[in-house]
């Protein structure tokens, strides 16, 4: 077999087999073939998709690629969850415990921020003490203890995957929907899980923009997991505007416990309350979503979820105090408010433009010192649908940097104000595969 004659066939558009998907992904993750020809090979995926099938074996090479676990032996359907990432998504923080204070496994490997958006494990280790850095006997001990693990993915999980997407990041091939595809989903079938649910985001502050694009996306992504004896299902959420009214590590800790304490944040909520209950479904305790929602809020209204929140913070050396005080994970040294300039309905905030101020005050990945900068931030006091003066707070930037007037004017240039109100906001587009 040759990789030449494999690019030349993907340039004009021909199928590749499993023989040859196999070849070029164990070849390039041994450094048996070089990263020009895999780029040339990529670009022309990128230009002649790859179809069901191909994106299937794809899938699979990833997964063969590396370790995968095996949950088999903890009772009951384990279901995961992945979201494609937004500015503000702390969802995974709110559903973990909520399902599984309902007896559900959630057994959760989870990645750090990329460009714009946040991560899950960024955000869990703003809490003093809590590792994520887990051996798979703890993982999976915790999970068959107390029903829940929330870890990094281990170094040798799609190994293939990893050598793949830096490529990807570097020759322009990211957003190619088979790849996208593959790569998320070698992921979540190498971590365990009998079912899992995604959160596609789509809108002006995700990577697909467009409902189309994210329906695209999401359906090949569920007959994947499904042709691979998982069961999957997508959800299509709104992501133009930032989910919630915190941005920041430590901040979206603080709104979660929020929520998971009863407070139904627009937009945070909804989402939430949809991406559990499909959780819920797929581990067999509801047939449809009312039944599953009521559950969930169920977990919420009785204490159940927060209280599986400090136990799961407890089990990971975490210190379960920041669900009563936040101030446990530091504040920063600077805030900044932001003040509106004309009265009127707030109608937009563009997510893209809060998401990359937020980066640029040091939220996100961004090192301080050693550390991450777990408490830089933006809060939101206004947010969309709201009326505001002139001169009244529209949002707060938390930082530990002395200048940050051109991230204040980007926080101001994202708020779109009008004088009418905007129409009620649709956070759930669309449901695939349930």
């Amino acid at each position: 077999m040759n990789i030449q004659d494999i690019i030349r066939k993907k340039k004009h558009g021909e199928k590749l087999s499993r023989m040859e998907i196999e070849y070029f992904t164990e070849g390039f993750t041994r450094d048996e073939i070089p990263d020009y020809q895999i780029s040339a090979l990529l670009m022309a995926i990128w230009f002649s998709g790859m179809d069901e099938e191909e994106t299937r074996n794809l899938t699979e090479s990833f997964v063969n690629s590396g370790d995968v676990v095996d949950l088999s032996s903890i009772p009951g359907i384990k279901v995961d969850k992945h979201s494609t990432g937004g500015v503000g998504d702390k969802v995974s923080l709110i559903v973990i415990p909520v399902v599984a204070s309902l007896g559900i496994p959630v057994a959760k490997l989870s990645g750090r921020g990329l460009g714009h958006t946040g991560g899950t494990i960024d955000k869990l280790e703003a809490i003093p003490g809590f590792s994520c850095d887990l051996s798979l006997e703890k993982f999976k001990e915790s999970v068959r203890l107390i029903g829940a693990a929330i870890a990094s993915q281990t170094g040798n999980l799609t190994p293939a995957d990893k050598k793949f997407y830096a490529l990807r990041d570097v020759t322009e091939t990211v957003d190619s929907i088979p790849l996208i595809a593959s790569s998320v989903m070698g992921k979540k079938i190498a971590s365990g899980s009998d079912a899992i649910v995604l959160d596609v985001k789509t809108g002006e502050g995700a990577f697909m923009k467009t409902d189309e694009d994210a329906a695209l996306l999401a359906e090949e992504m569920v007959k994947t997991g499904n042709s691979m004896g998982r069961r999957t299902v997508a959800v299509l959420t709104d992501m133009n505007e930032p989910l919630g009214r915190n941005i920041g590590n430590s901040l979206e800790i603080e709104e979660a416990v929020k929520v998971l304490k009863g407070d139904r944040i627009p937009g945070l909520w909804d989402v939430s309350l949809t991406v559990a209950s499909l959780m819920v479904i797929l581990g067999g305790l509801a047939d449809n979503l009312k039944e599953a929602g009521k559950l969930v809020e169920e977990s919420i209204d009785t204490g159940k979820a927060i209280n599986k929140f400090r136990e799961i913070i407890k089990n990971q050396g975490g210190d379960e105090r920041v669900t009563d005080d936040p101030s446990i994970m530091g504040e920063a040294l600077y805030k900044d408010t932001l003040y509106s300039e004309k009265s009127g309905y707030i109608t937009a905030i563009k997510a893209m433009e809060i998401g990359m101020a937020a980066v640029h005050i040091g939220a996100g990945r961004e090192k301080k010192g050693d550390n991450l900068d777990y408490t830089a931030g933006i809060e939101l006091i206004k947010t969309v649908g709201e009326k505001v003066q002139a001169g009244e707070s529209l949002a707060v930037l938390k930082h530990n940097r002395k200048d940050i007037a051109e991230s204040l004017q980007d926080v101001l240039s994202a708020y779109v104000i009008e004088d009418n109100p905007p129409d009620k906001k649709d956070y759930i587009h669309r449901i695939i595969g349930l």
